[in-house]
């Protein structure tokens, strides 16, 4: 049982982040005070929407420079914090050069970066770490092989490496040294969300999110000829942001929480938008696995990729972050919904409405 001092604040890692920035504007709404971090202050457009919306709510936002790669750079932002909750990783699918460099050392790295600075950081007592579904299962494949073929808290990913889905391979090595560094020592503990595939309004106008970016792309008519077919698992930004904050203060929260809500593919989510607007050159199909055999690799997908994902289920149960933390999940349709809204209205996609 850790409790939380909510008088003291408390520190958020990579605020600018599509992420974060929820959790950050959640805390701030609680009248909570939060220390965040940026890599460059003086990009002050990149977190402006921050300062906004700490000056809309009842808490206090204080901005610190750190980055991952910097050792003890978090040092200063950690001072005085009881609560840490550390989402910052870098988050590539495609276009990955070289991916020991661009993401498995950043991922490890900053990890290592984070918590060892809590280690020499008095005032720690419960570090909240973004992990992902992807540290739970590599391929969608694998998920045949688990209990009952359902993905649960107790699934690691066992087939990712750096040439084959680096970016599950960086989050199953960052996740696995936290619970490392965390067993060693005992004055602080750690508490681990898993979030699946997050969609959901953004409270910044940038597109570099790989979940923003699908959106625009499903609406931009980039899918028309059809999507890939499979169900993933899906979850609302604002549900993920509350579970690291019910994480953070709930004192018997412990281990890791699978965070995915509905159990969806991609048509479903464009036949949400169609129904009330259908100007959009929304997918209409499934495209066939040999097809997208064919045409994955120009999209940056690799035929090994393609073979061990396509047309396999994302299955899971989400009992247990509803019983331990007591989160209870927006319905689908809101969340695309609002996402679509908020792409419109930042004026990230034209505006078809009728």
């Amino acid at each position: 049982m850790t409790t939380i001092d909510k008088h003291k604040p408390i520190l958020v890692t990579g605020g600018t982040g599509y992420l974060a920035s929820w959790i950050i504007k959640q805390l701030l709404d609680e009248g909570l005070s939060v220390h965040t971090t940026v890599r460059q202050k003086k990009h002050k457009t990149k977190y402006q929407h921050l300062l906004d919306a700490a000056k809309q709510s009842p808490g206090k936002l204080k901005i610190f420079e750190a980055d991952l790669l910097i050792d003890h750079s978090f040092q200063e932002a950690m001072t005085g914090c009881e609560l840490v909750t550390h989402t910052a990783s870098p988050f590539k699918i495609t276009g990955i050069k070289n991916a020991d460099k661009e993401l498995v050392q950043p991922a490890l790295q900053g990890t290592r970066n984070v918590l060892f600075s809590a280690n020499d950081s008095d005032s720690v007592k419960r570090i909240v770490l973004t992990s992902s579904i992807v540290a739970m299962v590599g391929d969608t494949i694998d998920i045949q092989n688990l209990n009952h073929g359902v993905m649960t808290e107790k699934s690691w990913n066992t087939t990712s490496s750096v040439n084959h889905q680096p970016y599950p391979y960086s989050k199953t090595l960052a996740e696995k040294e936290a619970w490392r560094i965390a067993s060693e020592q005992n004055r602080w503990d750690l508490v681990v969300i898993n979030p699946g595939f997050i969609l959901g309004p953004s409270l910044s106008k940038r597109t570099d999110s790989t979940s923003i970016s699908l959106m625009r792309q499903l609406l931009s008519g980039k899918f028309k000829m059809g999507v890939p077919d499979g169900d993933q698992a899906v979850v609302d930004v604002r549900d993920v942001a509350k579970a690291h904050i019910l994480a953070g203060l709930t004192a018997s929260a412990n281990g890791r929480h699978l965070a995915a809500a509905h159990q969806k593919d991609f048509l479903a989510i464009a036949e949400v938008i169609r129904k009330k607007h259908p100007r959009y050159p929304l997918p209409e199909k499934v495209l066939p696995k040999w097809l997208f055999k064919f045409v994955g690799p120009l999209m940056g997908f690799s035929r090994k990729y393609v073979e061990r994902n396509i047309g396999y289920d994302f299955v899971f149960d989400n009992s247990y972050i509803q019983q331990d933390l007591g989160l209870k999940f927006r319905p689908f349709e809101t969340t695309i919904e609002d996402h679509f809204k908020q792409l419109v209205n930042d004026g990230l996609i034209p505006d078809k409405r009728s």
